[in-house]
């Protein structure tokens, strides 16, 4: 398993979370979704494949660490809490720079690329992170 194998399954699930995120309310309270908003069911199934085919082939590998926070985001997504999917994925995004850093694995300027969309997108999903909600809270 190379680092673009890792990174195409990162892309595969920031893609379903783009999906489901773009049938959210624009605010939503951050503890609760709003009922029968939740993934559909071949969304969750894609998802859940993704983290399964990733599982299989990270086993002894340097990415097998992450397995826990793919599962993570995975049993997120499931019951619909969009925040905790996309922060283990983060988490995920933070582990292999500072796998690349500590020189356990090589990163490409092309998957460099790929980690900094990928972490740009997952941001945008984060609340607070809409032009339209500048001012927000920040009272009169």
């Amino acid at each position: 398993m190379q680092t673009a194998d890792v990174l195409d399954a990162i892309g595969g699930l920031v893609a379903q979370l783009k999906i489901y995120a773009a049938k959210l309310p624009p605010i939503v309270h951050l503890s609760a979704i709003p009922t029968g908003v939740k993934p559909k069911v071949e969304a969750i199934e894609e998802y859940e494949d993704i983290v399964s085919r990733f599982r299989g082939q990270s086993a002894g590998t340097s990415y097998k660490g992450l397995n826990e926070l793919f599962v993570e985001s995975l049993e997120a997504f499931e019951v619909g809490r969009l925040l905790g999917s996309v922060h283990p994925l983060l988490s995920v995004l933070d582990h292999l720079e500072r796998m690349q850093r500590d020189q356990e694995i090589e990163v490409g300027r092309i998957d460099q690329g790929r980690m900094g969309e990928y972490r740009a997108t997952l941001n945008k999903i984060l609340p607070g992170n809409k032009p339209e909600l500048d001012g927000a809270g920040r009272g009169i």
